[in-house]
């Protein structure tokens, strides 16, 4: 057990530390800047108190990244309690008001009574970068979709035939509007012409396309007001969305490249259904080691996979999803296991009784990527790849 405890409260600029001993008494008190020489003045500070002490912080990156990057260099324990704790246990202390120091005191405080604080590991070089690349990936795919509304928006105010009849989330039909967006400049093409120019620039099914479009156009003769300048906006609305894809592909090669560089890769793919961005996604948000969830329970409560009870009084038997939880890693398990729907048998097998028990398709989804989560603990436990129970005939 430490003897003292240091509580910080991360800002952007700057950060506030408060440093308790065992009775709760303050022993340092410090606003400090968010700067590398001023926080390892801070560090030696504060083990010139006490050599014993526990590190605490309520943001695990970020602002933070500073800080914890110089308490592991100089091998401090630290753990990680929530801005969201922070707040409830807020209104246990005395007082209404709010500072950073109060802030800071309460963060050293919880850490000083609670034993069910993890460590704060922030992972491996490859998990670390794994983390800021699917980050990025997430943030251009939003990005897409949204590009990819718009341009349906603008299509749809001059030519709702075609807006109608064109998948945008693929790309022929993207390269289609940068070169036509109007009803009368593709009955003047033609066919042939549009279908030819689809081809010169790789366009797959570049035939069943330009007969889409020219079917569109024979639908509507009428020139809406401000067709020129729309035409013009959904030009520059789909070269966008083409820029994002191509930043997009040069993101998944990046994280394909990064993630085989880690020695549970390997054991991660042989899982059916588990893609290198999958796989990805699962190192960056688990930081790769297995070790800090201690179990595979704890490992599915951090993905939300594990229900958390809601009993009370005669109400019993009520589970529900915990609130907090990893939305990427859920995500990337859901996706995951519904992926081993097509090539698993096992995962078919379990998907079919969960469905024959009554469940539905997203609980019974939700209860296969439970199980493969299992799987994944026992095989990066064991070092393992996935070897597929073979099936047993039974004589006739």
């Amino acid at each position: 057990m430490p003897r003292i405890w240091a509580g910080v409260d991360i800002g952007k600029e700057h950060h506030h530390c408060v440093v308790i001993d065992a009775d709760g008494e303050r022993l340092l008190s410090r606003r400090i800047l968010n700067d590398e020489s001023t926080l390892l003045e801070l560090v030696g500070d504060v083990l010139a108190l006490d050599t014993d002490v526990l590190w605490a912080v309520d943001l695990n990156g970020g602002g933070a990244a500073l800080l914890i990057g110089l308490l592991l260099s100089h091998d401090q324990q630290m753990v990680y309690i929530t801005g969201l704790t922070v707040h409830r246990a807020s209104a246990s202390y005395r007082g209404e008001g709010k500072t950073d120091a109060k802030d800071a005191f309460i963060i050293a405080d919880q850490a000083r009574m609670r034993r069910d604080l993890g460590p704060l590991r922030p992972g491996d070089d490859v998990a670390v970068d794994l983390r800021t690349l699917t980050t990025r990936r997430t943030d251009l795919v939003a990005d897409r979709t949204r590009q990819i509304n718009r341009l349906r928006a603008q299509l749809l105010e001059i030519f709702p035939a075609l807006e109608r009849s064109l998948d945008l989330t693929n790309k022929g039909p993207v390269v289609l509007l940068t070169g036509y967006q109007t009803p009368a400049a593709i009955r003047r093409s033609g066919t042939k012409r549009i279908e030819t120019w689809l081809r010169n620039r790789k366009v797959r099914g570049a035939a069943t396309l330009a007969g889409t479009a020219v079917e569109a156009a024979e639908a509507q003769h009428t020139s809406l007001p401000g067709e020129k300048l729309a035409a013009a906006m959904v030009v520059r609305l789909a070269k966008g969305v083409m820029v994002l894809d191509e930043e997009i592909a040069e993101v998944d090669a990046l994280i394909e490249a990064r993630f085989r560089e880690h020695p549970h890769a390997e054991v991660i793919l042989s899982l059916p259904g588990m893609g290198k961005t999958m796989g990805a996604v699962f190192i960056a948000a688990t930081g790769g080691d297995m070790d800090a969830f201690g179990s595979a329970d704890r490992l599915a409560g951090f993905a939300g996979l594990a229900p958390a009870p809601r009993d009370s009084g005669r109400v019993s038997g009520n589970l529900r999803r915990p609130r907090r939880f990893h939305r990427g890693l859920l995500n990337a398990m859901y996706l995951s296991a519904l992926s081993s729907l097509k090539s698993c048998p096992a995962s078919k097998t379990f998907y079919a009784r969960k469905r024959t028990e009554g469940k539905g398709h997203k609980q019974a989804l939700l209860a296969l990527a439970r199980r493969r989560l299992n799987v994944l603990w026992a095989m990066i436990r064991d070092g393992a790849h996935y070897q597929p129970i073979p099936s047993v005939m039974t004589a006739a």
